[in-house]
């Protein structure tokens, strides 16, 4: 997902984002002249019935059109021959193999036979060989088009693929149902909730109280800071002076919190209810699809895994095609994209000119590229659009299950599953999986009717693609871009909370700074151009809650560089020695106590119930990524949109995620570099330096503090010096302890990286069909000690934070 990795305040209010969520908009793929294939992000979940897909040679009868001229006319053709070729399945050929010598398919027939042609070619009115009706059946197309699920509703009884499930449908279907390419009954309600497998039980109960307890937590934090402002203003009255590091403090949490209010305002949209059911389309009667795959320079093995199971898809193979868009023109890739022909007719190989010094417009690009290409391809363009990232392993019901959204709503544009990932290392120690993006923000966008287009796995209505002028150029972040200039045009979008694909998140450090600062420059310069979704003929059918999207999470990217300018004061004013909190009288300190702990403890609460859809630690570790990261994404903002050239600034470019090689090969236990070479390049090459700069001084800015309070006050006093603490560097809830053991994070990571098994022992392979799909194990991220270390931090600073609460009430 190109679009966002905003979202380091998320949930908190208090300084520094202590319960920030790291969401991320993720997005994996991108190409053009340096344009490729990204790596998407998001987290687990086995998705099944539980039933294996048994194959086997069934005849496909017609779907009872005839010769219906409207239906026609819809398909695009004007003969429809109902046969399909029956035959023995090829003998399974495992990708990446010598292809075969003779097989030539030129771009516009349909691959698989000698000529282009294969099966029974259908002609439409214009006299062209119609590729979605040509394809005859090979191991996928042998197979029933029913999706497995529906087996289970039959008894046991023989089923034709082409029947209506019309016991599975709640209601009676809507005239929608009845357009050419869908018949009525076709599309089964399987539950009421699209999430009903991702998580349920106590955790939807509490969840429930999300809206309420931020609510809660924002009125309670806007109080204690409220005080903290009347008890500075009283002090300076009482003293007749300025307590100029209490007010430096305060616009610490000032410049931090109103980007964490933003983002709570949000969350507290979670109070509208979300009811989107979780459809599957059945039978042969379906709409044609064109499923691009866009690559530039991955491995060739990772590109065939995805081209593999998006051709082994639980849908009629004459109704989709598969089209490999290469931006790398690999030839070792396109031979081996003509060897899986020979078994998936309807697969295709496509790689654009490019010509130097022309602009290529990245993975944007390519998929116009793509659409162009459609259009002069036998039968034309299809229905539909579908786009998967090179990595991303589409499970078998991914067309089944997100096409009905888009065919019983007219103004349904875009639809667009979550990005899941099966090589996260243990604990994440990078936040790479986007879950609480996936599971906790897109929900809520989708509810409110702003959902994005991630970058992979979406499905997009051809005609709403050509009202907004095809795929927006000029951008690193096309995907949001598309969705949001589809919203603009008064379009829907959906977010559909199944998990229908699966990738791989970057391997190496290099490669994972280079993608989210990828993201963020994407973000800013589209908000830019879109005048931050608050005017312009780009946006003028947006609702409020669209434009406030708009407008949020491109500030929140922005933010970064205010947050980044207020790391550098915590260990300034903790070595000016002046006290952080400031009160007239006893009294007034125990207010602060008290408020300060209310604050702490609603916060806390409110954490644990946010971060329940994405997993506690998942939300623990998007606090932290919002601290370590935030330097970066400050950086190279500033150097793309506010720099001239002569003073560092830097144009905006483009290296896609797949094919950023690791230097380090530090997640190789067997071939990672010596520790000493991952410390000098992550603190050099990478400029993490600065993080080992900034921990190491505010350690010694709050030792230097504690010194004062031991010994420039009376020692024998212990009130006194426990009085001078916790108003100088331990303030409860202990921030600087979360801040200096976030910014670690790239130390940590150096010093000890975590360990990943091959690729290829993380999926599970269709001995027979050579397809792959991930392991159960491999959708979960593992827990680890770095997990349980910083559980134990913040256990730490809340039992603190009680101590001192207890104590105001007998000492103070």
């Amino acid at each position: 997902m190109s679009g966002y990795h905003s979202g380091h305040y998320g949930g908190s209010t208090s300084p520094y984002g202590n319960n920030g969520n790291g969401n991320g908009n993720g997005n994996g793929n991108g190409n053009g002249n340096g344009n490729g294939n990204g790596n998407g992000y998001y987290g687990n979940g086995n998705y099944g019935y539980g039933e294996e897909m048994v194959e086997f040679d069934v005849l496909h009868h017609g779907h009872g059109h005839g010769n219906d001229p409207a239906y026609m006319n819809s398909m695009n053709m004007s003969g429809y021959d109902d046969r399909s070729m029956v035959r023995s399945p090829p003998k399974p050929v495992r990708p990446g193999l010598q292809p075969a010598e003779e097989f030539v398919s030129p771009v516009g027939t349909p691959l698989g036979t000698p000529g282009g042609q294969s099966g029974w070619p259908l002609t439409n009115r214009r006299g062209h060989v119609d590729s979605f009706a040509s394809v005859s059946s090979t191991p996928a197309g042998s197979r029933s088009t029913t999706p497995a699920f529906v087996r289970q509703y039959q008894n046991n009884q023989s089923f034709q693929s082409h029947q209506s499930l019309t016991a599975l449908v709640d209601q009676p279907p809507s005239p929608l149902y009845a357009k050419d390419w869908v018949q009525q009954g076709s599309i089964a309600r399987i539950a009421d909730r699209d999430d009903v497998d991702i998580w349920k039980g106590w955790r939807r109960w509490v969840y429930n109280f999300v809206p309420f307890l931020t609510f809660a937590n924002m009125a309670i934090y806007i109080f204690y800071l409220g005080l903290r402002i009347a008890c500075v203003i009283l002090a300076q009255k009482a003293e007749r002076s300025t307590f100029a590091g209490a007010w430096v403090f305060i616009a610490l949490e000032l410049a931090t919190a109103i980007p964490s209010m933003l983002h709570n305002c949000w969350t507290m949209f979670a109070l509208k209810s979300r009811l989107r059911p979780q459809l599957r389309l059945t039978g042969d009667d379906c709409p044609t699809v064109d499923v691009f795959i866009t690559c530039c320079g991955e491995d060739d093995e990772v590109v065939i895994d995805t081209v593999h199971a998006a051709c082994d898809q639980d849908y009629p193979m004459d109704k989709f095609r598969v089209i490999v868009l290469d931006d790398a023109k690999s030839s070792s890739l396109e031979a081996s994209v003509r060897q899986l022909a020979l078994t998936y007719p309807n697969v295709h190989y496509m790689a654009r000119t490019k010509i130097p010094g022309v602009p290529h417009h990245f993975k944007a690009g390519n998929l116009n590229y793509g659409l162009e290409q459609t259009r002069l391809m036998p039968g034309g363009a299809g229905q539909f659009m579908a786009a998967l990232d090179a990595d991303m392993i589409p499970e078998q019901q991914w067309l089944r299950a997100t096409l009905p959204h888009l065919l019983i709503d007219p103004k349904m544009a875009l639809v667009c599953p979550p990005q899941l990932f099966y090589n996260c290392p243990p604990a994440d120690p990078l936040a790479q999986s986007l879950d609480f993006f996936v599971h906790v923000i897109e929900p809520i966008k989708d509810a409110l009717g702003v959902a994005w287009c991630t970058g992979s796995g979406y499905v997009v209505r051809r005609e709403a693609l050509d009202d907004i002028g095809q795929f927006p150029l000029g951008s690193l972040a096309e995907d949001v871009a598309t969705s949001t200039l589809m919203l603009g045009k008064g379009w829907k979008t959906a977010y559909i909370h199944e998990a229908l694909q699966f990738g791989t998140v970057p391997e190496d450090y290099g490669g994972h700074l280079k993608q989210r600062t990828r993201w963020a420059i994407g973000t800013v310069d589209t908000a830019f151009k879109l005048k931050f979704c608050l005017w312009g003929d780009a946006i003028k059918q947006m609702t409020f809650a669209q434009r406030f999207s708009g407008f949020l999470y491109a500030t929140l990217s922005l933010y970064t560089i205010l947050l980044t300018a207020s790391l550098f004061a915590i260990p300034i004013i903790l070595i000016w020695g002046r006290p952080l909190v400031a009160y007239a009288n006893m009294e007034q300190l125990k207010w602060l106590v008290w408020a300060c702990f209310a604050s702490t403890m609603s916060n806390r609460l409110c954490e644990f119930a946010l971060f329940i859809p994405a997993g506690y630690h998942t939300g623990q570790r998007g606090s932290r990524y919002g601290m370590w990261m935030s330097p970066y994404l400050a950086l190279c903002i500033i150097r793309s949109f506010f720099l001239p050239k002569w003073l560092g600034g830097q144009t905006q470019a483009f290296k896609p995620t797949g094919s950023l090689g690791s230097a380090l090969e530090e997640r190789d236990p067997k071939r990672r570099k010596g520790m000493v070479r991952r410390l000098w390049t992550i603190l050099m090459n990478y400029m993490a330096l600065f993080h080992l700069a900034f921990v190491y001084l505010t350690i010694v800015a709050v030792c230097l503090s504690s010194y004062r309070c031991f010994f420039q006050e009376n020692p024998n006093n212990f009130k006194n010096v426990f009085l001078c603490l916790i108003t100088h560097a331990f303030w409860p809830p202990l921030t600087f302890l979360f801040v200096i053991t976030s910014l670690w994070t790239p130390i940590a990571y150096a010093i000890d990286p975590p360990s990943m098994p091959d690729r290829e022992e993380l999926l599970q392979r269709d001995p027979k069909t050579g397809v792959a799909h991930p392991t159960p194990q491999s959708k979960k991220i593992a827990f680890a000690g770095q997990e349980a270390w910083f559980e134990l931090e913040y256990t730490f600073a809340t039992a603190f934070t009680i101590f001192v609460f207890v104590y105001s009430f007998f000492y103070l």
